[in-house]
């Protein structure tokens, strides 16, 4: 088993230990007052991890620590693996970026707009151009996801069963027939709107390589990379690592909700959010994607594809907050643009949180985190295992106390 250690004392990385005890102590605060139950924060430069701090509890029933090899349902953290996995398909001119959907899911051949009403009265027209694989990348497809409550799509994906993005009693095929019988909010590649737009790119994946998601990402990304832990359940050796789930309580406590099914294979495979991975794992990825493809002499990727990746993709080089539809044309979305399965922040200057130019990555539901900041040679990793009500806080104060911790 392999476990994420310190290599290396914040000095020598150029951070400050001070700042980072700030941090820590920012942290630990949250889990005194009742906000988490304990977490996992590592830091990062030019691949040597030089801060690694768990605190608190992965189950505070069973009073059991986080430790450094805890395993996370790392839900949307799921979305970028999931997404070098089909550029490696890219890459072995199997998939093309351009490819229309409706090549290899014939469900999306002919993808409709929605116009007005609701229920059985629902108008559509024609969309103005074809569904292609990189709208699915870029989240610009037009797809949606029910618990939004804000276009009267994300309704017809309630009525359908969709509440958790997977149709009742189907895998990862039947639902995403089921995604392409429901209209678009709007026309494939005009504006922005996080979806279940991976599900679908994840069953593509499984069609051009010929084999389930869970299967292809364990051999040719979690195998490679030394990704020990990370797949799509949990055996019953790992059972005891991994973390509990809570959700937050009306009075600001928390409290244990049901997570991702992990025990025995899931029926559905979510590419969307279904993975559990620890600490070292994800490491692994990061470097993966700072190096450009490579790692420890084991290539994934071209730097190209990886540059690719990880730039700005939006409509006219937009930011999210320009493009993107209810709840995403807010504040909080300025300066940061979207590229292929991962943030990219395009003007720090109006970002919410201090923010390197160019520096990428993303979030989990359960209150994860992840990103590479290649102007400073830096990677971070935030974990706990909160489903919050709303967009959680730490991450604000996490980013803040991470780049005063900068020296250089």
């Amino acid at each position: 088993m392999a476990v994420l250690r310190q290599e290396v004392g914040p000095g020598e990385a150029g951070l400050d230990p001070d700042a980072l005890e700030r941090l820590d102590r920012e942290l630990a605060r949250r889990v005194d007052d009742g906000e988490m139950p304990g977490f996992l924060v590592a830091v990062a430069r030019a691949g040597r991890v030089a801060h690694l701090t768990a605190y608190g509890a992965r189950d505070l029933a069973a009073g059991l620590p986080v430790e450094s090899d805890t395993l996370w349902r790392i839900y949307s953290m799921t979305k970028p693996v999931t997404t070098v996995g089909a550029l490696m398909l890219v890459e072995d001119g199997l998939l093309s970026l351009d490819d229309e959907v409706g090549r290899h899911l014939p469900a999306f051949a002919e993808p409709r707009v929605y116009l007005d009403g609701s229920g059985d009265q629902v108008r559509t027209r024609p969309a103005a151009g074809p569904l292609l694989v990189r709208h699915l990348v870029t989240h610009t497809a037009g797809l949606t996801f029910a618990f939004y409550h804000a276009h009267p799509v994300d309704a017809l994906y309630r009525a359908a069963g969709l509440d958790s993005s997977v149709a009742p009693g189907t895998d990862l095929a039947g639902t995403t027939d089921v995604y392409a019988s429901l209209p678009l909010q709007f026309d494939p590649g005009t504006r922005w709107n996080y979806s279940v737009a991976t599900n679908v790119l994840g069953r593509i994946v499984e069609v051009v390589s010929g084999r389930p998601l869970d299967v292809y990402l364990a051999e040719r990304v979690f195998r490679p990379l030394g990704m020990e832990d990370a797949g799509f359940e949990v055996t019953d050796a790992q059972a005891g690592r991994l973390a509990e789930l809570y959700g937050e309580t009306d009075d600001g406590g928390i409290e244990p909700i049901d997570g991702l099914p992990l025990r025995g294979r899931p029926r559905f495979l979510s590419g969307s959010g279904g993975m559990v991975a620890s600490a070292h794992d994800m490491h692994r990825f990061m470097e993966l994607l700072r190096r450009r493809g490579e790692l420890d002499g084991t290539r994934l990727l071209r730097p190209e594809t990886v540059a690719m990746m990880t730039r700005n993709h939006l409509p006219g080089g937009a930011d999210l907050r320009t493009v993107g539809v209810p709840p995403h044309d807010d504040p909080g979305n300025e300066g940061v643009g979207f590229g292929l399965g991962v943030s990219v922040v395009v003007d720090p200057s109006r970002t919410r949180e201090p923010s390197g130019p160019g520096a990428y990555g993303w979030s989990g539901v359960a209150t994860t985190t992840f990103w590479v900041d290649p102007g400073r040679d830096l990677t971070v990793q935030f974990y706990t295992q909160v489903r919050p009500r709303s967009s959680h806080t730490v991450y604000r104060d996490l980013k803040r106390l991470v780049h005063e911790a900068l020296t250089d």
